[in-house]
């Protein structure tokens, strides 16, 4: 099935988040699935990405050129990232044991690049260019190992998605409150009424 990479899909504040929330509903085996089960839509999502990650990436459009072919490294880097950063937040601290696992997967991601990052204004490189997928990705990842960037990493609690709270009070609880915020406020009045039903039917 064809995703539609809407901007809701590219809440997470940053690539590596993105990417990793492209597994739905983690840890609920019944109803989690995987959106990169198609290759194909990884090209998609790096199509949609160059634009809504355009700040993050300096303007440089990523590619994907052969998505199936790099398919096990993005889905490495991806596994690798979710795995480190969701036990971060709900630990609070990052568990060593998965660093080899997730800079092993940065690597791979990296191997072959010869492209030059982090200059002012060129933090990806130089934008003229497009930057493969892949080693965007990874050096996407390997940014959230900056120390204010993991403290501010949440889940949410809606769909679990991981996300960055950039918010002046580090108070943001929902990654995308016109989505999954609303939900919860829905789900939370339609209790609320049926509560005072049940409450009126037993007077």
């Amino acid at each position: 099935m064809t995703v539609s990479w809407t901007p809701h899909r590219f809440t997470g504040g940053l690539l590596a988040l993105d990417t990793a929330n492209t597994v739905v509903l983690r840890g609920d085996p019944r109803r989690s699935f995987d959106r990169f089960d198609d290759p194909a839509e990884i090209a998609r999502f790096a199509d949609a990405a160059s634009r809504f990650r355009a700040a993050e990436l300096g303007g440089r459009p990523l590619a994907a050129p052969s998505p199936a072919t790099i398919a096990p490294v993005v889905l490495s880097i991806r596994e690798a990232t979710d795995r480190l950063f969701r036990g971060a937040v709900s630990k609070g601290s990052i568990t060593t044991s998965d660093l080899p696992g997730f800079l092993k997967a940065c690597s791979d991601g990296l191997d072959g690049s010869r492209t030059e990052i982090g200059a002012p204004g060129k933090p990806f490189g130089d934008p003229v260019t497009p930057i493969a997928f892949e080693t965007a990705l990874a050096v996407s990842a390997l940014s959230l190992l900056c120390d204010d960037t993991a403290a501010r990493l949440r889940i949410c609690p809606n769909c679990t998605w991981l996300f960055v709270d950039r918010s002046r009070n580090s108070s943001r609880l929902w990654c995308d409150m016109a989505v999954c915020g609303n939900r919860q406020k829905a789900r939370r009045h339609y209790r609320r009424r049926r509560m005072a039903e049940n409450e009126a039917k037993n007077a």
